[in-house]
This record gives structure tokens, sequence and C-alpha cells, in this order.
């Protein structure tokens, strides 16, 4: 009993952290399809990254090159093309308590990872609307991780 209550508190409270960050809730993968104008899969060769501070958060950006091997959505990629995906992190480095926010977007990928990645572009990319004709991954959640062989 002592073990069940404990676990429920456990629980409950991830629950009440969890929804004073008010994080972005992670997307189905229909919904992610839906909403993207892009799916490829592909191998991530390189991630570039650069941070900067803007008021009380630290954000870091990134662009992944990925080497497409399919693109399952939307016109203008084939296979062998390079893609260039961009995405974003941040975090609070204010006084005080983190006001209710997202940190960007989970599940970052690394060089050499397979991954179905789902991408917006002059599109909302899940955070806010994309015009600049570049990709954007949809967030938060937009990579999966595939793995060898799994296209």
């Amino acid at each position: 009993m002592f073990r069940n209550l404990s676990l429920f508190a456990v629980a409950a409270s991830a629950a009440l952290v969890t929804s004073l960050r008010a994080e972005k809730v992670d997307m189905s993968p229909e919904q992610l399809r839906k909403t993207a104008t892009h799916v490829i899969t592909g191998q991530v060769t390189v991630v570039y990254e650069r941070t900067e501070t803007t008021g009380e958060w630290k954000y870091t950006k990134y662009a992944a090159e990925i080497r497409v091997e399919e693109c399952e959505k939307g016109d203008g990629i084939k296979k062998g093309d390079l893609v260039y995906a961009r995405y974003w992190r941040r975090a609070w480095i204010g006084k005080g308590r983190v006001p209710p926010s997202t940190a960007g977007h989970r599940g970052l990928p690394s060089d050499g990872e397979s991954l179905r990645v789902y991408l917006a572009r002059n599109a909302y990319d899940g955070f806010s609307d994309n015009k600049d004709g570049g990709f954007n991954v949809i967030g938060a959640n937009g990579f999966e991780k595939l793995k060898p062989g799994s296209r």
C-alpha cells in the first residue's frame, strides 16, 4: 500500500511540474505528417549549432545536414540530396522560477543517426509560421529515430 502511494505521489509531482512548465505536448505520428509540408528519411552527416542569449533565455539554434534516403511527402527533394533542417532548444537563465513555456525541440539528433524528419517549409512548424523558404523541424518532436535498415 505504501509503495503504491509513493508511486502515486511521484507521478502526481511529475505531472504538476510538467504542467507548470507548460511544455509543448508531443504530436502523434499522424499529426506530425499532417502538419509537415515535407517528410524525409535519411542520415545526419553533421550538426551545426550556435548559442545566444536573449533576455533571460539561452537559446541554442541548430541545423542538421541530412543526406536524404527517401522523400515520403513533399516536392523538390530526391534521394541523395542534402537537406538542412533547423531546430532549437532553450534554457532559462533568469532569476526565479522558469515561466510557463516550452524548451524547444526534443529528441535531438546526433551525427550519423538515421531519422525520419517532419519538416515545415513556408508553413506552420509547430511553434510559429515559417515564411523564409528554409526547412524547420516540426516542434517539438519532429525527429523520429530509425534503426539502420528500417526505413
